[in-house]
């Protein structure tokens, strides 16, 4: 298949249907949109798949990103969308994805998408897949957490930890990790408070290690989180204690919610987190599907981490459809 790829209604490879791309990208966060720019600038004809829905959609502003430090994560976006649908090859659909099918034979992947928000629904086939669709979070389970998520609370220490920086803080979560992370949070303050609402996720010796350093261990039941216009004013105990904080971070449960992938889930390699086990070019263990961003180990990275992979799966994609020597 040339850069152009090939006509609508066309038949590719043996398999008919809709308009066919060199590749399909799943995901219109910053891996999915530098997948997308790296490859129409190889003259690959490229379609982004894209909800609009981000995971950060609450996060006012973020970080690290540089050249864009303090950007909107949406700004960021659509700069990303407007620069890649510049390239004649590009095209970017609003949509979910329904469906993901590779034909054992021939081996394109057929892939079908719901139209939002006025968008028409889509059946399309490809020679190469990337999945770039980023993580699913449940937050701690308190009431009025979401009013504070993004503005006084968050989930990323390299994002917003500086802003943070010298306040009463609250780390509120429940995964053997919390310590790890609480020592990350008091790097930017000295008045620290971990809240594992019951949870016994904190050893003893990792209790120890934390006092030390000035962090407090609050290990009982939580209630809620309150506030007022100013933000976050304190966390709430399940016995009606409210203890003063102004700000701080969270500990959510990532998930790689792959619904539309059920057809290949048998070959489809995870590792025992959910996370898409790739190799070094971020292929999958399925021929011809790649995977860039948050759903590929470790896990959650900033953005412009997220964005960097991207690039590397868009060189090691534009290679792979070259062929052999």
């Amino acid at each position: 298949m040339g850069a152009a790829g090939a006509a609508a209604g066309v038949e590719v490879d043996g398999v008919a249907g809709g308009e066919h791309y060199d590749v399909v990208v799943i995901g219109g966060g910053p891996a999915g949109l530098s997948v997308g720019l790296n490859l129409v600038r190889a003259r690959r004809r490229v379609l982004i798949l894209d909800s609009n829905r981000p995971r950060h959609s609450a996060t006012l502003v973020s970080h690290g990103f540089i050249t864009r430090d303090g950007v909107s994560p949406l700004e960021l976006r659509a700069l990303g969308r407007e620069e890649f649908a510049g390239y004649p090859t590009a095209e970017f659909h609003q949509g979910l994805v329904g469906s993901l099918r590779r034909d054992a034979e021939t081996g394109v992947f057929s892939i079908s998408s719901r139209g939002v928000r006025g968008s028409a629904d889509r059946e399309v086939s490809a020679s190469v897949v990337v999945l770039a669709s980023g993580l699913a979070e449940t937050l701690p389970a308190l009431p009025s957490i979401r009013a504070y998520y993004g503005t006084s609370l968050h989930s990323c220490i390299e994002c917003d930890g500086f802003e943070k920086g010298d306040e009463p803080l609250a780390l509120i979560g429940s995964t053997p990790d919390l310590a790890e992370r609480a020592v990350l949070v008091s790097q930017v303050s000295d008045d620290l408070i971990v809240f594992t609402g019951g949870a016994h996720v904190v050893t003893e010796a990792e209790e120890a290690a934390l006092a030390a350093r000035g962090v407090v261990v609050e290990r009982r039941e939580l209630s809620d989180v309150v506030g007022d216009r100013s933000g976050l004013t304190g966390v709430v105990l399940a016995d009606g204690t409210t203890i003063a904080r102004s700000g701080g971070f969270v500990r959510p449960l990532w998930s790689v919610p792959l619904p539309f992938a059920q057809t290949l889930e048998s070959e489809l390699e995870r590792d025992p987190d959910g996370y898409v086990v790739v190799d070094s070019r971020g292929a999958t263990s399925v021929e011809g599907l790649f995977a860039a961003g948050d759903i590929t180990p470790p896990g959650p990275q900033q953005l412009i981490v997220a964005a960097g992979a991207g690039a590397r799966v868009a060189a090691a994609v534009n290679r792979h459809l070259l062929g052999p020597l």
